[in-house]
């Protein structure tokens, strides 16, 4: 679980960054699922831009991804999700 702080130092590294995942009209599928656990693997934090209809839809897919990648949502802004999950062998973000 993060804490505040983290969650902040996380928002403000985040800021500069480009989404790495995106969904599109196909939703959910397991490439995608695939492609978010390498890219919290080698980067720890990345963003997912969901192009999805309505708000509580890209809820529902932020959950799922969340849930089944073992991630943290640290926010979401619009159709933006953020994501971190700590990589043991390879620490990229180190909290002072």
């Amino acid at each position: 679980m993060l804490t505040p702080k983290q969650k902040k130092t996380l928002k403000q590294l985040a800021h500069s960054r480009k989404p790495v995942v995106q969904l599109g009209s196909a939703g959910l599928t397991e490439s995608v699922l695939a492609a978010l656990d390498e890219a919290l693997q080698r980067h720890e934090l990345v963003k997912v831009k969901i192009a999805a209809g309505d708000r509580d839809e890209r809820d529902k897919i932020i959950q799922t991804l969340v849930e089944s990648s073992k991630a943290e949502l640290v926010q979401r802004v619009g159709n933006i999700a953020t994501l971190f999950r700590r990589n043991p062998q390879n620490v990229v973000i180190r909290f002072k």
